[in-house]
């Protein structure tokens, strides 16, 4: 079973930043395609960021593009960021880390294709 855990969620001003980090436990074949999902109240659990299990394809949501930056400290991806800044209050949410072993040079956007979840961090940007 593979643990994966987020850390560094927070209560932030608009304009402000916050980097979330993701843990993963190690795997025999670790190699992992991460991502990262949020769940505003009252929304659907949506797409943000995803980095590919070689950490050469890095890939966004529209409404963070330009604004969050998903990084990786090593080569198997146990351990990843979102580095998120000039937040908006629209980014509020519970923003869950996912990995699967399914390995993509492309990432993974759907998040039925992951096997392994966070129990989520809440982001809080006040207006």
């Amino acid at each position: 079973q593979v643990h994966v855990e987020e850390s560094g969620g927070g209560l932030v001003q608009a304009g402000g930043s916050l980097t979330l980090s993701c843990t993963a436990s190690e795997h025999a074949f670790s190699l992992y395609t991460m991502g990262w999902f949020r769940q505003a109240p009252g929304k659907e659990r949506e797409f943000v960021s995803t980095i590919s299990s070689n950490g050469r394809y890095l890939s966004y949501a529209d409404s963070v593009k330009g604004r969050f930056t998903i990084s990786s400290a090593n080569t198997k991806n146990t351990v990843i960021y979102l580095q998120m800044n000039i937040l908006k209050p629209e980014d509020t949410a519970v923003y869950y880390c996912a990995a699967t072993l399914t390995q993509s040079r492309t990432g993974e956007q759907r998040e039925s294709n992951y096997e392994y979840w966070g129990r989520g961090t809440q982001v809080t940007v006040s207006s």
